[in-house]
C-alpha cells in the first residue's frame, strides 16, 4: 500500500472510531457521573463546565491504535510493510515506533490514575506530585532504555548538523525532553478544543517530518492520531459535550515524543509545539517571578492560555489563534528538516 493512501486510510478510520465512540462513551461517562472538578482558582466562568464528562481521550486513543493497526494488517495483506520500507532502519523503527506507543499508553494510565482520583474524591487534585513524577520517571527510563539498547551512542538528529552522539547526556536531554513536553501538552488541556486542535497540528508536522526522514511507520501514526483527534474535537468543541481529562492529555504528550524520537529529533518539539512550550514556559515564570517579587505576577493568569482569556479573549478565538501559531512552528520545522536533512 502506497504510504500517502495508508495515511489517508488511518485518518479516516480513526475519525470515524473516534467520533463513533462518542455515542457510546460520554452517555456512560454521563451515567457514572465521571465529571470534571473546576478549580476554586479558576476562571469563574470556567464553573459552568463542572460535571461534563472527562476521561474522552479514550475516544482518540481507541480511534488512534485500532487504525494504526488496522492499516498494518491491511498493509501486510496487500504484500506491504510500512515499518520496514527502509530496510537499514527497519529494526530500529520498530523499537522506537512500538516502545514509544507503550510510553504513551503507559502515560495515558497514570492520567487515568489522576482522573479516576479527582472524580472519587470530587476535587481537582489527583494523584500528590511525587505520586506523578515517581510514576513519571519509572516510565521515562523504561522507554529511554529501549531507546540507549537500541542505539547506545544516543545519536540525534540536528538540521544542517547532521547525526550527533549525546553519549551520557542522551538521560539527561531525554528526561528532560519526555517530562517537560507531557506536563506541557497536560498545561495546553484548559479550554474546549484547544489541547486537541493544537496537537493535530503538530501530527500534521510529523506526518511530513516522519516521512522526510524515511520513518514512514511514524507518518501512519501520526495520521491516525490526527484523524482520531478530529473524531474527538466534534464532541470537545466549545462547548464541549467530553473533556480528554490526563488520560488524553498524558497519552498525547507521550505520542508527541514517541514521533520526535522516532524521527532522531526531539528537539524540534521546541517548533512543532511550540504552544506547549509558551503554555509551560509561562506556569514557570508565572511562579518564578510571583516568588521573586513577593506576590507580583507577569500575566493576569498562567498558563498563558488563561491570561487571553482574563484579557476577554474567547475560547473558540484562543483555540484558532493558537492552533494556528502552532502550525507556523509546525511548518518551519518541516522546512528545516527538509532543507538541512544531510541524509
Amino acid at each position: 500500500m502506497k504510504i500517502i493512501i495508508a495515511c489517508i486510510v488511518a485518518a479516516i478510520i480513526a475519525f470515524g472510531i473516534s467520533f463513533g465512540l462518542g455515542y457510546i462513551v460520554i452517555p456512560f461517562l454521563h451515567k457514572i457521573k465521571f465529571g470534571q472538578t473546576i478549580l476554586d482558582i479558576g476562571p469563574k466562568w470556567h464553573k459552568n463546565k463542572q460535571g461534563t464528562p472527562t476521561m474522552g481521550g479514550i475516544l482518540f486513543i481507541v480511534g488512534t491504535v485500532v487504525a494504526f493497526g488496522v492499516v498494518l494488517v491491511i498493509d501486510k495483506l496487500l504484500g506491504g510493510n510500512i515499518i520496514e520500507m527502509n530496510d537499514i532502519v527497519a529494526d530500529s523503527m520498530r523499537v522506537k515506533i512500538y516502545g514509544g506507543l507503550i510510553m504513551a499508553l503507559g502515560f495515558a494510565f497514570i492520567g487515568f490514575l489522576d482522573d479516576y482520583i479527582k472524580v472519587v474524591k470530587k476535587r481537582n487534585k489527583g494523584l500528590s506530585i511525587i505520586q506523578k513524577t515517581v510514576l513519571q520517571i519509572v516510565l521515562m527510563v523504561g522507554y529511554l532504555l529501549t531507546l540507549y539498547m537500541n542505539d547506545p551512542t544516543g545519536s540525534m538528529f540536528i538540521p544542517f548538523v547532521g547525526m550527533v552522539e549525546t553519549k551520557i547526556f542522551f538521560w539527561v536531554i531525554g528526561i528532560g525532553v519526555i517530562y517537560c513536553t507531557t506536563n506541557a501538552v497536560n498545561f495546553t488541556d484548559g479550554i474546549d478544543g484547544l489541547c486537541g486542535s493544537v496537537t493535530f497540528t503538530a501530527a500534521l508536522s510529523f506526518i511530513a517530518i516522519a516521512a522526510l526522514r524515511n520513518c514512514f511507520g511514524i507518518s501512519l501514526l501520526a495520521s491516525a492520531l490526527a484523524g482520531g483527534l478530529i473524531g474527538y474535537l466534534v464532541w470537545n468543541w466549545h462547548p464541549a459535550k467530553v473533556m480528554m481529562g490526563d488520560l488524553g492529555s498524558m497519552f498525547l504528550g507521550g505520542m508527541i515524543v514517541a514521533f520526535s524520537y522516532a524521527v532522531d529529533c526531539p528537539f524540534i518539539i521546541l517548533l512543532t509545539g511550540i504552544i506547549y512550550v509558551a503554555e509551560f514556559g509561562s506556569d514557570v515564570l508565572q511562579i518564578g517571578y510571583f516568588k521573586l517579587t513577593h506576590g507580583k505576577r507577569i500575566f493576569k493568569m498562567a498558563p498563558i492560555h488563561h491570561h487571553f482569556e482574563m484579557c476577554g479573549w474567547k475560547e473558540v478565538k484562543i483555540v484558532k489563534i493558537f492552533s494556528i501559531v502552532n502550525l507556523i512552528g509546525g511548518i518551519i520545522a518541516v522546512l528545516l528538516v527538509y532543507f538541512g536533512n544531510l541524509k
